[in-house]
């Protein structure tokens, strides 16, 4: 995303510097299904955040290097995680990924950073399992729906794919040498999505307006769509129908759904009059739903899958939105007093802090 550091955002981002987009706050106001449950200040800007497997716990990495994680019930900071090299770089944290487990003892935290590292922490002991030094600024990553692997992407065309246990790098992808085949990436890379159900495929997205489709097994991507201009968190791929969701840093066309098979564009969503955002962010939410966030006018939104409807929109929040998670587990949905199929909590950072949400309608 583009406040990783020296990607300010734009159709010309600067690339020697690491620098934050300046933009004015105006105020905040909230329509619809939506509501703000809690804010958490942070001592640095948030660039990513996640939920756990279970829905325990808020992970939320910072500009300045150190990883947090809060109790999704209190948002009470429970663990700190830095070590002598992520405290000596100071460099952000650019992605988080929990690996599930079936004893939460054992519970492992993947995370990049612009430094070029990718940890593997233990949470509850905050000790770094592995640790690999990318050549390059690691910008994104994703885990394998096996939970066996992870795959970084980042400053460079090359996609790095690590074994998780082990810590060593087991396969590499990268485009053809020369140009005129677009099979990879030709510019920076700032998404990865493993596919939920398929173990071996993913795609990325970045600055050079494509989507590329991966088999790990592949040295070059299998096919492209031309399009988006990812700049953040802003892929997703859900499972039931197997679409591709994208979010790109620009006014028009910036939310999409496409076909995973055929590479087809299914539906440009509409924007909201008034509220159009630069997009770092989107997800599918749960089954009824999709949410985007992003800058300009530091906009978070929540969209109804059927009718492509804003269901709920909160724009004029402090920063623009990094980057959202929701809880895939909906345990903190009764820690909040809901039980609706509907409702979903959301964690989202935006600026110096992390906004936990709610889709409830208004009582």
């Amino acid at each position: 995303m583009s406040s990783h550091g020296d990607h300010s955002p734009g159709p010309q981002p600067r690339k020697d510097s690491y620098a934050f987009v300046e933009e004015e706050k105006p105020v905040m106001s909230l329509e619809g299904d939506i509501k703000i449950l809690k804010t958490v200040d942070l001592e640095s800007d948030g660039l990513c955040t996640r939920y756990s497997p279970d829905g325990s716990k808020v992970a939320v990495g910072l500009s300045n290097g150190v990883i947090k994680i809060f109790k999704s019930d209190t948002m009470s900071c429970i663990y700190h995680l830095a070590d002598d090299e992520t405290i000596k770089s100071r460099l952000p944290v650019t992605s988080l990924n929990f690996v599930q487990s079936s004893k939460s003892q054992n519970e492992i935290l993947a995370a990049t950073y612009a430094s070029g590292q990718v940890k593997f922490w233990h949470v509850s002991s905050k000790k770094a399992l592995h640790t690999i030094h990318e050549p390059r600024q690691v910008l994104a990553s994703s885990v394998s729906n096996d939970q066996q692997r992870l795959v970084t992407v980042g400053s460079s065309e090359h996609v790095n794919i690590y074994d998780i246990h082990t810590g060593k790098k087991v396969h590499g992808c990268e485009p053809s040498p020369g140009s005129l085949v677009m099979d990879g990436h030709r510019y920076r890379v700032f998404a990865a999505k493993y596919h939920p159900i398929e173990s071996n495929t993913f795609i990325t997205g970045g600055w050079d307006d494509t989507i590329q489709f991966w088999d790990e097994r592949q040295e070059r991507s299998l096919r492209h769509i031309f399009g988006p201009h990812i700049c953040g968190d802003g892929l997703d791929i859900d499972s039931k129908f197997n679409h591709v969701l994208s979010a790109s840093w620009r006014k028009q066309d910036s939310l999409q759904v496409w076909d995973f098979g055929s590479g087809k564009l299914i539906k440009t969503i509409p924007g909201d009059y008034g509220a159009e955002s630069l997009l770092y962010s989107c997800q599918w939410m749960g089954k009824n739903h999709m949410v985007c966030g992003g800058c300009d006018t530091n906009m978070l939104k929540i969209i109804d899958k059927t009718t492509l409807a804003t269901s709920g929109i909160v724009v004029g929040l402090p920063g623009g939105v990094y980057s959202v998670d929701y809880d895939h587990s909906r345990k903190s949905l009764h820690q909040h007093g809901h039980s609706s199929q509907d409702v979903t909590i959301l964690s989202a950072v935006v600026g110096k802090s992390v906004i936990i949400l709610s889709n409830a309608p208004k009582s």
